[in-house]
C-alpha cells in the first residue's frame, strides 16, 4: 500500500510539473504532489528526500501564490 501511495504521489508530481505552464492550479497540484512525496519518503525512512521534497513543496506554493496574485488566467 505504501508503494502505491508513493507511486501515485510521484506520478501526480511529474504530470503536474509537465503541464504546469497551462494553469496556476497545476502549480498547486505540483506542490501537493511534492508534499505527498515528502510524506511517502518519511514513511519509508528516507529522510534526505523528505526534506528536499518538503522544500520543493514550499517553493511551488510560493510560485502558486505569486501567479495567483498576478491574476494570470488559468
Amino acid at each position: 500500500m505504501l508503494t502505491l501511495f508513493g507511486s501515485i504521489a510521484v506520478v501526480t508530481m511529474m504530470v503536474a510539473y509537465w503541464q504546469e505552464p497551462r494553469s496556476k492550479w497545476l502549480t498547486l497540484a505540483f506542490a501537493g504532489g511534492c508534499a505527498a512525496t515528502s510524506v511517502y519518503s518519511a514513511l519509508a525512512g528516507v529522510y534526505p528526500i523528505t526534506v528536499i521534497e518538503a522544500l520543493w513543496s514550499l517553493i511551488a506554493l510560493q510560485r502558486f501564490y505569486r501567479r495567483h496574485r498576478q491574476g494570470r488566467p488559468g
